[in-house]
């Protein structure tokens, strides 16, 4: 609520603040008189100001201004200052007018006058210039400032219907509190002060003691208006931060419990997981920790549904021999179908299948995928599905992360819809760019909301020790008539998690039961990658998958 002028008992709590803010605290002690403004030096500016205080509180002044011919200057004079506590003090000029080469304009906010070459003379009233400070009053009033060029000098005289009691003159830059040339109370009777070389925008701000009741005060002080006021720091817009600030604290406290099991799980010491099994008639065999699937593995660790994720499980379809691949002449593969998909696969694994091999589809090279830009949106979802049937995750990933994501946007974009309509209303702005920020972080912390289960975080230090198994593991470990299935079984956690190139070179197979070259003769430790990044590529122009090769766990 604005107040229009408040009394003096209300001014004398807050007038001391009123002039600290203007910095006008500097007492001037100089005893140099000075007189009236000295004839100016050609070519150059200056100004005489003559200040007289009436007995109903207003201020007139008179001011006569030198141009050197030929040039225009021009000065503008702030109208409302700020004082602290969300509040302004406000002056108002009236009968601005000039004589001689010249104009004045007066808005709410400032005060402009222009003055072309010549002598001119600026008359005009000041009300609001009287506030209570303490015990007396004070007379403030930025004499000179806003200025486009160099002043040479300003003078100023003061009276008023009683004896000045004392005067605070500085000069130079806005907040500076460099005392002016000169100041003093002419004898008592009056303020005299000058100010040689005032730089261009700076100002001389004069304040002026007076016993109490001289005049009445008129200063007048209300809330800040405009942008200053509506971001200004008040107790509903610091509660909404500090309500920011918890919630921000308790997501991240949230995301540190529920990323703290899979933090100690990659931080704990690891070593080779034993996968090496002996089935019922004693040959050594491969058996996955928890009987994880080669796109489970992907999906667990970095959350995401990758094109490696599915290239792996390709692989490991050909090596349970429900499918056959083989390289044919022109640098291309086929893919043959051995056995019907049945109910030993999972979900997203028919999925793959049917993709690959449609009803009717006995067989079909890469090139040939390549042209018919197969769909891969279900298996995506079956995947996803899966790794929450396991278990592994409360809700799906990609759903986590869209969910949360949105939320934010809403979060940000209501918030930025608030901040406007505050800010051009009642006020309290920060509080809608608070919810904004708080959306903008949500939205941005959405990647990493998906979080593990207890199960899903056991998971990936059992994946870590599958690394360290195809980290270790050497021909010699394993039997010499089981090493083409170990192998095999082995290849496609391999592929997955980025071990191909190390796999191949220490087994180094070239005949393999699910893998032929129909007459190429190429080395399988060559033509088994480039078959990998044929089909990655096929499979990435399919959308719907990050083309991400090897997850990290």
């Amino acid at each position: 609520m604005r107040t229009p002028l408040l009394s003096a008992a209300v001014l004398k709590n807050w007038g001391a603040a009123i002039f600290a803010v203007a910095a006008l605290t500097t007492a001037m002690t100089s005893g140099t008189a000075v007189g009236a403004l000295a004839q100016p030096l050609p070519g150059t500016v200056s100004t005489e100001v003559r200040m007289k205080l009436e007995r109903d509180s207003r201020l007139s002044i008179t001011e006569t201004v030198h141009v050197p011919d030929g040039k225009t200057v021009k000065r503008t004079v702030p109208l409302r200052l700020a004082v602290g506590n969300g509040l302004e003090r406000r002056y108002q000029v009236t009968d601005a007018r000039v004589e001689g080469k010249g104009s004045a304009s007066v808005g709410d906010d400032q005060f402009s006058t222009t003055f072309e070459g010549g002598q001119a003379t600026l008359t005009y009233t000041v009300v609001g210039a009287v506030a209570p400070v303490g015990d007396a009053l004070e007379v403030r009033w930025q004499v000179a400032g806003g200025w486009d060029t160099e002043l040479d000098k300003v003078a100023v005289t003061f009276s008023a219907p009683d004896s000045p009691t004392s005067v605070n003159c500085l000069a130079g830059p806005v907040g500076s509190s460099q005392p002016c040339t000169s100041a003093d109370l002419a004898d008592g009777k009056g303020v005299r002060a000058q100010e040689i070389k005032l730089g261009a925008g700076e100002r001389v701000d004069v304040a002026i003691g007076l016993s109490a009741g001289v005049v009445p005060p008129n200063a007048v002080v209300v809330e800040q208006s405009g942008l200053a006021a509506a971001f200004a720091l008040t107790p509903i817009s610091g509660a909404a931060l500090g309500g920011l600030l918890v919630l921000l604290l308790g997501g991240v406290g949230l995301l540190w419990y529920l990323r703290g099991r899979d933090a100690a799980a990659l931080a704990s010491e690891v070593g080779a997981v034993s996968v090496l099994v002996r089935d019922q008639s004693g040959r050594v065999a491969f058996a996955s920790p928890d009987g994880v699937l080669p796109g489970q593995v992907g999906t667990v660790v970095d959350e995401h549904v990758d094109v490696v994720d599915v290239t792996a499980t390709v692989i490991d379809l050909a090596v349970r021999n429900y499918l056959w691949i083989a390289e044919v002449e022109g640098h291309d593969w086929q893919i043959v179908r051995r056995n019907p998909a049945d109910d030993s696969l999972s979900g997203y694994e028919k999925a793959v299948y049917d993709a690959l091999l449609p009803q009717g589809v006995d067989a079909v090279t890469v090139s040939e995928l390549r042209g018919r830009r197969i769909d891969l949106a279900l298996v995506r979802d079956r995947l996803y599905a899966d790794v929450v049937e396991k278990r592994w995750f409360v809700r799906r990933p990609d759903a986590e992360r869209s969910l949360f994501w949105w939320v934010g946007i809403v979060i940000a974009v209501l918030g930025v819809a608030a901040t406007v309509v505050l800010a051009l209303t009642i006020g309290n702005a920060l509080f809608g760019l608070a919810v904004a920020v708080g959306g903008v972080a949500l939205a941005f912390g959405a990647r990493s909301m998906p979080a593990r289960t207890k199960r899903g975080s056991e998971l990936l230090e059992h994946v870590r020790g599958l690394r360290g198994y195809l980290h270790g593991v050497t021909p010699d470990d394993v039997p010499e008539a089981d090493r083409e299935l170990v192998f095999s079984r082995s290849l496609p956690y391999a592929v997955v998690l980025g071990e191909t190139e190390r796999w191949l070179t220490t087994f180094g197979q070239q005949d393999l039961y699910w893998y032929g070259n129909s007459g190429t003769n190429t080395d399988f430790r060559r033509s088994f990658p480039a078959f990998l990044g044929a089909l990655d590529g096929v499979l990435a122009q399919a959308g719907h998958l990050r083309s991400l090769r090897a997850p990290n766990p």
